[in-house]
């Protein structure tokens, strides 16, 4: 007989959310899910779940919900993972803290994997001004300066493209650690959703290509428009990534392709991600059931793309800020959710939708005719 569990989320957005959701579909192991996130009715709990409201790095509220839970996850890495390394007395939680440590330090994580052999872009830790200018010489220009940790979406990145912009890019750091990386002059952002449960089994979803605005991703594509040797050598990267890294759950595996298809990761998020949000629809599996029946210690689903899809994000125009609201539209073939964001603000995700190639004869050129067409009828509005 199995004992069902209750889930513990630190992140209640739209992750969460779509989390919650799939625990609910899965009532012989999950009985309840309860989130903790600063933001009252916040996106999870409009789906079901319970709320503590708190701090994403609340000691207090971390420990009173791994007290509460029989399995802890996150939905977003922001979470202290010293305080997470002391609840697991409490609790199981996976990705492990000691993963969760790894990843959201940009310089370890980048360390851990040039160790283990795994393909990164050239980095190197920064110090002072003066060391950065010394070791950008190293690099050539433009080079990146990045936060090392608490910095997504392209914030904490800035591009420095000349000496001139030395100091202006590393006083915008100040107080932060900071490393430097060498410029990938890339054709193509392509990600891989990986998932590894707790007794070691890896699945992979096929290789995506991906397309930002702004360093945020606006579209997702299913499958990526790549060879089938560049899919198959980023499959095999991803594939390695999971052995050495030991975490359960799903894992999103971004890579750059350089000019001569060569494969550099640029960053793993230790949770489910963006760019599987087409799986809702493309597969067998969504990446939100992934993750749960890898943290469950259950066997992992299908992963297997049934139809070519593509996933539009629904962000806040620059205009807007306050209560919004979209379209009603009803278009064959397009699945829109939206996350139950109260306020629209400049380049906040509130939704996506998956344009699906159900009968399979538009195609990805097809599909990409018609997501221009949508795009323009699906405007977010002032309220």
């Amino acid at each position: 007989m199995v004992l069902t569990k209750i889930l513990g989320i630190i992140g209640g957005g739209q992750l969460g959310m779509m989390l919650t959701e799939a625990a609910k579909k899965m009532p012989q192991y999950i009985s309840k899910v309860i989130v903790l996130d600063p933001t009252p009715n916040c996106s999870a709990v409009q789906v079901g779940a319970e709320q503590i409201v708190a701090d994403f790095k609340n000691p207090e509220a971390i420990m009173e919900l791994a007290s509460k839970v029989d399995i802890l996850t996150y939905e977003i890495e922001s979470g202290d993972s010293g305080i997470l390394k002391k609840a697991e007395e409490k609790t199981s939680i996976n990705p492990s803290p000691e993963t969760l440590r790894i990843i959201q330090d940009k310089f370890l994580q980048k360390s851990f994997l040039q160790e283990n052999g795994i393909p990164v872009t050239e980095f190197v830790s920064i110090d002072s001004l003066d060391d950065l200018r010394k070791k950008i010489t190293g690099f050539g220009y433009p080079a990146l300066l990045k936060a090392r940790r608490d910095a997504y979406d392209g914030r904490g990145n800035y591009k420095i493209r000349s000496e001139a912009d030395m100091e202006r890019a590393y006083n915008g750091f100040i107080g932060k650690t900071m490393m430097l990386e060498k410029f990938v002059d890339f054709k193509m952002e392509v990600s891989v959703i990986a998932a590894r449960n707790t007794s070691g089994e890896i699945a992979t979803y096929p290789v995506v290509e991906n397309i930002h605005e702004n360093n945020i991703l606006r579209m997702t594509i299913a499958p990526a428009r790549v060879s089938s040797d560049v899919a198959r050598r980023a499959d095999k990267i991803a594939k390695k990534t999971m052995e050495v890294l030991h975490g359960a759950g799903v894992f999103g595996i971004e890579m750059f392709v350089t000019r001569n298809d060569k494969i550099l990761i640029n960053e793993i998020a230790p949770r489910v991600h963006n760019s599987g949000h087409h799986t809702l629809q493309s597969s067998k599996t969504s990446q939100f059931e992934q993750h749960l029946r890898a943290i469950l210690g259950l066997e992992l689903g299908e992963t297997t793309l049934l139809y070519p899809t593509i996933m539009y994000n629904i962000l806040g125009p620059d205009n807007i800020t306050g209560r919004y609201k979209i379209p009603d539209l009803h278009i064959e073939n397009m699945h829109l959710k939206m996350y139950g964001k109260a306020e629209s603000k400049p380049q906040r995700k509130l939704g996506h939708f998956n344009l699906v190639d159900q009968d399979r004869k538009k195609g990805i050129d097809g599909l990409l005719k018609e997501i221009e067409a949508i795009k323009t009828k699906i405007a977010v509005m002032p309220a």
